[in-house]
């Protein structure tokens, strides 16, 4: 089972920027896509973005051009550069790994990191 550590969160205003991070265990991380989730107040948990074992990327439309993903392979690690950020970001983003369908995340679900956007 792959276990997860989010960090990097933190309050930030409308307009700016924070850079997220996971910590993954394990030694096949390499080979697995990941992904990075949120869940606002009162509402269901959503994909943001992922990332393939190869560094192909994809995101939701509402963070296109704003968020972007990347991954150390070296460190069991991706990243989540979020700019130019919208009081609707605001949630608790977690990480997890998949193998096609990001639908169907396998590890185990981490704390997760608390981003919010206000004013």
């Amino acid at each position: 089972q792959v276990q997860l550590v989010e960090s990097g969160g933190g309050l930030v205003q409308p307009g700016g920027s924070l850079r997220l991070s996971c910590a993954a265990s394990g030694s096949r991380f390499s080979i697995y896509a990941m992904g990075w989730y949120r869940q606002a107040p009162g509402k269901q948990r959503e994909w943001v973005a992922g990332i393939t074992s190869g560094g192909r990327t994809n995101y939701r439309d509402s963070v296109k051009g704003r968020f972007t993903i990347s991954r150390d392979n070296a460190k069991n690690t991706v990243y989540l550069q979020m700019n130019s950020l919208k009081p609707e970001d605001t949630a608790v983003y977690y990480c997890n790994a998949y193998y096609s369908d990001y639908s169907r995340p396998f590890g185990s679900w981490g704390q997760g990191t608390q981003v919010t956007v206000s004013s």
